[in-house]
């Protein structure tokens, strides 16, 4: 019942990533390596992010196991507080530092090394607004992974990579074939609409929490 749910949650994240490098593989050799560089580095700045679905998950389940429900409920919060500076913080220096980082994993001086880093600092410039909603939707999963909802946590991700993450990466693709930043928008927009169904999955789930709560 909880781990299923995450299980395939996994798996799916990982299928839509290997259909965007199939779509990006498929606009040239450039941008193969430009969006290959960039998942790395997303890769390493994810740490933060990701560690609030452990985080949220392990204390919350804690709390409500010692009937302290609230205190699950501020866990969420803060871990969000964390994650939404954390994102705030990497957006505002890939926007002066995207190409540098870029440019630590190709040859800028030739000139395929140059056009690498340029279409990845236009991916990344998109792709890092990323790091802001998927720690927000992260710590969402977590909390309902402590009240054993999962489900919750599979539904977001699976609409969002359905109806967003891949087919806006597809759209973008065709109809911008000279920048990557579309491309990494659209990917931070399938987080973007996880964060609004978790919010919405939160307040019915506190209700009927309150509910019970109130008829014991």
């Amino acid at each position: 019942k909880i781990g299923v749910p995450i299980a395939l949650q996994d798996g799916f994240i990982q299928i839509s990533f290997i259909i965007i490098t199939i779509i990006a593989n498929q606009r040239g050799l450039n941008d193969a390596a430009a969006v290959g560089i960039v998942e790395k580095i997303m890769s390493f700045l994810f740490l933060v992010p990701s560690s609030m679905l452990s985080t949220v998950s392990a204390l919350g389940a804690q709390n409500i196991g010692a009937n302290k429900p609230e205190r699950a409920v501020r866990t969420l919060f803060y871990a969000a507080m964390i994650a939404v500076g954390f994102g705030a913080a990497v957006i505002v220096l890939v926007q002066f530092l995207a190409e540098p980082a870029v440019a630590l994993f190709t040859d800028a001086s030739s000139q395929s090394g140059a056009q690498v880093v340029r279409l990845g600092g236009q991916y990344i410039k998109g792709y890092i607004w990323d790091c802001l909603f998927a720690g927000i939707h992260f710590s969402f999963s977590g909390y309902f992974c402590a009240c054993g909802k999962s489900g919750l946590s599979f539904m977001h991700n699976l609409f969002a990579i359905v109806l967003v993450r891949v087919p806006g990466v597809y759209l973008t693709s065709k109809f911008f074939a000279d920048t990557l930043l579309p491309m990494g928008l659209a990917t931070a927009a399938g987080s973007l609409l996880s964060v609004m169904i978790c919010v919405i999955a939160f307040t019915v789930l506190r209700k009927k929490q309150k509910i019970v709560l109130a008829g014991g």
